[in-house]
């Protein structure tokens, strides 16, 4: 096959597409300086919560050549993860002043919240875990890459390794950063995977990035019933409940996000779910990511219930494992608590 670089982009963002990405973008392999400033200036304010692995090496998180030192080019894919499935149990925002009461310890019962018995888990963690389904494809073409251009080689990101997911897509023209910190497409919404994969090729690249089109909009900023979105495109995590409930290690969730879950056991979309962006969603073509039994909502008693050994195969190749048994059962304790 020619080497040609622009035959070769060509064909490559092809089969990326065949695998099942639904969007590809390349783009030069060079630092995301502008990225590594605001990086910097966010975990100055300690925004990263229980994070520390965000401020290890800012360097290698914002240079791809830290990570892979041949790469040249960055092809940066998305995939849509959206199911049609909805929560069984949807619980309305709280008002500014249930927040305030809830969070002093006043009378519970003037707030006339059911008592939950489940709890909502975010849409992402539905089906089979994230990253394995979008590593495996990146694999894929990797593998083809080399078979087709022997002199070939890459290093694929998905998430766990240290690159900026979401810079690198808006780099690429997959979308643009919305005011919740999520990139959005055109075309998905919020509701994709975002990974990479570093060449050592050059290849022809995207040069052009899509415009914020949040416009004056801040619905997701006031759904947020943590006040986690601090401003327009700052998001602090020590506020937020998929940090409190996902990445937080402490044996009990704050009392101010406590008090203000809505339901939620593990993550929470609710940002995602305000946004006009997503109010038409087109569904996924991966089978993988279709809902597990039991994954949209979770009985608590069950979370309560689960020894070591039932947990490990409860929540094998799912993306839920990521907050632990004491995690999760912390969560269903808090869910308890406060509804």
């Amino acid at each position: 096959m020619t080497t040609d670089r622009t035959t070769l982009t060509k064909v490559l963002k092809v089969r990326a597409r065949d695998l099942g990405f639904d969007k590809v973008g390349i783009v030069p392999a060079e630092a995301l300086n502008e990225e590594r400033a605001r990086l910097e200036e966010w975990l100055g304010r300690g925004y990263h919560g229980e994070m520390p692995y965000l401020a290890r090496d800012p360097e290698q998180r914002t240079n791809p050549r830290k990570l892979f030192p041949d790469a040249r080019s960055v092809v940066v894919v998305a995939l849509n993860y959206y199911t049609p499935h909805q929560h069984s149990v949807r619980i309305p925002p709280r008002r500014d002043s249930d927040r305030i009461q809830r969070a002093s310890g006043s009378n519970a019962e003037s707030l006339n919240h059911p008592r939950v018995s489940t709890g909502k888990v975010s849409r992402y963690a539905w089906g089979d875990d994230y990253h394995d389904v979008v590593a495996d494809k990146l694999r894929s073409l990797l593998s083809w890459i080399k078979e087709e251009f022997p002199k070939a080689d890459g290093k694929i990101c998905v998430d766990i390794q240290p690159a900026m997911d979401k810079a690198w897509a808006v780099r690429a023209g997959l979308g643009w950063m919305g005011k919740h910190t999520n990139v959005i497409t055109p075309e998905f919404g919020s509701w994709v995977f975002i990974g990479e994969l570093l060449l050592n090729l050059e290849l022809d690249y995207d040069a052009q990035e899509i415009a914020d089109q949040c416009g004056s909009c801040t619905l997701c900023i006031d759904a947020c019933p943590t006040s986690a979105i601090v401003a327009p495109y700052l998001l602090d995590a020590n506020l937020c409940i998929s940090h409190a409930t996902i990445e937080s290690r402490a044996a009990e969730i704050r009392d101010d996000v406590a008090a203000n879950l809505e339901g939620w056991l593990y993550g929470c979309d609710i940002c995602q779910d305000v946004c006009p962006w997503n109010h038409t969603p087109t569904v996924t073509t991966e089978d993988r990511f279709q809902p597990r039994e039991a994954n949209v909502d979770v009985a608590l008693n069950e979370i309560l219930e689960l020894g070591p050994e039932t947990y490990a195969e409860r929540f094998r190749g799912s993306a839920m494992k990521r907050a632990k048994l004491p995690g999760l059962q912390r969560n269903a304790g808090a869910l308890l608590a406060n509804s």
